[in-house]
């Protein structure tokens, strides 16, 4: 609990609220999936994208959980995982902490397809931050972690 006695700047908090609400923007536009999946040089549709990469990260993942991850209906994510097991990108199964949930997990070819967007994205980003140092990189990284850890506690 932060006391007033620990309240941080004003203005400090204000420029990095201001800043993540840029970078969340920015991430969130469609052009961004639309050239990261046009530099890995793989056929995904846009919209499936991001349910991919989260299963990837989370899974076994179940429809209700990868909704609310993504900010999505879960009828829409249903559909949508749906069509992902149709291309052969992921795997469901029932889960093994309840029955009644069916979790996906990313494929082989799915992982294939993951790796091909993780080497994309390493090459844009690479691009975006060549005039940055290691050190920099680092620090970022740990306090992206940090704030993270933090918020999701």
């Amino acid at each position: 609990m932060i006391s007033v006695n620990n309240a941080h700047n004003r203005d400090i908090l204000r420029g990095l609220h201001a800043a993540l609400i840029d970078v969340v923007d920015e991430i969130n536009r469609p052009r961004r999936d639309d050239r990261l999946i046009e530099e890995a040089g793989i056929p995904l549709d846009r919209a499936l994208f991001p349910l991919l990469a989260r299963i990837g990260r989370y899974g076994p993942i179940g429809v209700v959980e990868l909704a609310d991850r993504t900010g999505r209906d879960h009828t829409t994510v249903s559909r949508q995982m749906t069509r992902l097991d149709e291309l052969g990108l992921i795997e469901r199964k029932a889960s093994a902490r309840d029955k009644r949930i069916r979790e996906a997990s990313v494929s082989g070819k799915g992982q294939a397809m993951i790796d091909a967007l993780n080497a994309a994205r390493e090459r844009l980003a690479n691009r975006i931050l060549a005039s940055w140092t290691d050190a920099e990189l680092d620090q970022l990284q740990h306090l992206l972690r940090r704030f993270a850890d933090d918020l999701m506690r």
